[in-house]
């Protein structure tokens, strides 16, 4: 909800960074993966209760996933890129809850598995629109030049960062506020299912 806000802020800087690491030889793919490095990182850094130093983690590896898309789009966008990009990011929003649940099972269990599961409804809801997005030959420019179909919704990028942040300040907090973002993520889904139903009828 918020990303497309946030663009014409981010980007320039972004952009610029991005153009200096491009002609410093740096791959998007590398600062795809260094972000995927720093993710994992939070991860365990949560695992361990170390929450002050996941939240740097976890903004260093958003920071990562912005500039890899600026080095993209100076060394050109690849669609390979764009596949790693967000595998890459799956693999992070499904490490952070998994490192809460590590922490305290007997706490987090429930709440976690929940928050996993309304991930991976939203991320196939995500994905599948963009699969028919392709093949209907769509295209949107709302949240930047991607390689993929991005669909708006009432969480996205902005939020979840914003969420794993607020959980890493407030751990004690993770069952409440892990079943709350779950049941906004099913929503979110939910919503994306009727637009892709008025969108692809046929």
């Amino acid at each position: 909800m918020l990303d497309r806000h946030l663009r014409p802020i981010i980007d320039p800087p972004l952009n610029r960074l991005g153009g200096q690491m491009a002609r410093m030889g740096l791959s998007a793919n590398t600062v795809t993966l260094v972000g995927l490095g720093f993710g994992v990182a939070a991860a365990l850094a949560v695992a361990s209760g170390f929450f002050l130093l996941a939240v740097l983690l976890i903004l260093l590896s958003r920071l990562a996933d912005g500039l890899d898309g600026a080095v993209a789009r100076a060394h050109g966008v690849t669609d390979f890129g764009g596949y790693l990009d967000i595998t890459c990011d799956y693999v992070f929003y499904a490490a952070i809850p998994l490192a809460f649940v590590i922490l305290d099972p007997g706490a987090n269990g429930v709440a976690g598995a929940f928050l996993l599961l309304s991930f991976y409804v939203n991320a196939g809801s995500f994905l599948g629109f963009a699969i028919l997005a392709e093949k209907q030959k769509m295209h949107t420019e709302v949240h930047g030049r991607k390689s993929l179909y991005f669909t708006s919704g009432l969480l996205e990028g902005t939020e979840t960062i914003a969420f794993f942040l607020l959980l890493c300040l407030l751990p004690g907090w993770f069952a409440v506020l892990a079943l709350g973002y779950g049941v906004l993520c099913l929503i979110t889904a939910a919503a994306r299912v009727l637009l892709a139903a008025k969108t692809f009828r046929d």
